[in-house]
């Protein structure tokens, strides 16, 4: 079995600062310029705006692409840095950087464990599924309908960060009540130190997505303000809701496909997780700069800390050892949304279809 140790990672592992920042400028640039562009274009007629917000869509996908850089603290050398760059590219995309980064990161720790993580769209087993009734087990398969992407997009990035926000503060103001009421003495700090809640794990948590909250609905009043709510809105939303569908898409099929490493907690391997649980998405060249080279998804998942601008060369220098990981194509992403229930016992998701025909074939066997 190939092991982590087979693989030439170590020289691919250093980040560039002048890379880094030029990928930062080739993108961030671009999409405000495209924005004044939207604007400029908007005076002269509503029929030159598609174009213009297809390309907002896509760059609005690279700024979350290198926002995810900065999470693994792989874009730039510093830790600083990226913290600074990825809360910018957070504000940009509506959604709290540091918080996003953590759960991410738990991600990456439990690739593959799908009695741990289940992706962003909480597949159930083979056994919780038939548990359901008939209409929850619709209603199960409509909410992971490919279609549910865009309005699960929207809510991912421009609503759940603010109801996030909402509920935990409604949640603090009941711990304080309670706190005071049971001893009016006790210190602030032990108050707001012994809160817990679900919706941030630490302070460091909190604060971004308090400060992220603040600049981004600040920033949405000021644009529009100035460009018009409805002129303003209807663009941001659009083209949100776009990039966020393709990002959830592409993540989506990068670990849902057909025979995909998918073990229980007891021996469940991390490189295995890597290698077979995560695909190499080969995307033409223009998606492959959009999306900083995330296709490279076996690799990225080997070692996060490789940069973006680093996964297609040591991807090469690996090939030799990547024979048994998933290439998958554009065409093959359809037939990935139909796998959307974990089976335990083939260690592989699996789509309803097939769970319905095993589930048809036992009663034959046992009637006969």
């Amino acid at each position: 079995m190939v092991k982590k140790s087979d693989f030439v990672l170590a020289p691919y592992m250093k980040s560039n600062d002048l890379r880094a920042t030029y990928q930062i400028l080739n993108t961030v640039i671009p999409y405000i310029l495209l924005w004044i562009l939207a604007v400029k274009a908007a005076k002269v007629s509503f029929y030159l705006l598609p174009p213009i917000m297809v390309m907002i869509t896509l760059f609005s996908l690279r700024c979350f692409s290198l926002m995810h850089d900065c999470g693994h603290y792989s874009l730039f050398r510093s830790k600083r840095v990226n913290r600074v760059v990825g809360f910018i590219l957070g504000v940009m995309n509506g959604i709290p950087q540091y918080p996003w980064s953590r759960g991410h990161a738990y991600h990456h720790k439990t690739n593959g464990d799908w009695e741990k993580y289940r992706g962003p769209v909480a597949l159930v087993s083979t056994e919780e599924f038939s548990k359901l009734s008939p209409a929850a087990q619709k209603r199960y398969e409509l909410l992971r309908h490919p279609l549910m992407l865009f309005p699960g997009g929207f809510f991912y990035l421009a609503i759940k960060p603010r109801l996030a926000l909402i509920a935990g503060l409604y949640g603090f103001i009941g711990h304080l009540l309670n706190c005071i009421q049971e001893d009016p003495s006790m210190d602030i700090k032990k108050i707001i130190y012994s809160y817990k809640s679900k919706n941030w794990y630490t302070t460091g948590e909190f604060f971004d997505l308090l400060f992220n909250n603040i600049c981004v609905v600040s920033s949405w009043i000021y644009l529009g303000y100035l460009l018009g709510f409805g002129f303003f809105l209807s663009i941001y939303s659009i083209t949100l809701t776009f990039a966020a569908a393709i990002f959830i898409c592409v993540f989506f099929v990068q670990h849902n496909f057909e025979g995909s490493y998918a073990h229980k907690t007891e021996g469940w391997d991390y490189t295995l997780g890597a290698l077979k649980g995560s695909s190499y998405l080969e995307l033409p060249t223009v998606l492959k700069w959009f999306s900083a080279d995330i296709g490279y998804h076996n690799i990225h998942h080997l070692s996060e800390r490789i940069p973006n601008y680093n996964l297609e060369a040591c991807h090469n220098q690996n090939i030799h050892l990547l024979t048994d990981s998933k290439k998958l194509k554009m065409a093959d992403i359809p037939d990935c949304f139909q796998f959307i229930l974990w089976d335990p016992s083939t260690s592989c998701p699996v789509s309803i279809a097939s769970f319905h025909q095993s589930i048809s074939c036992e009663i034959s066997l046992m009637s006969s």
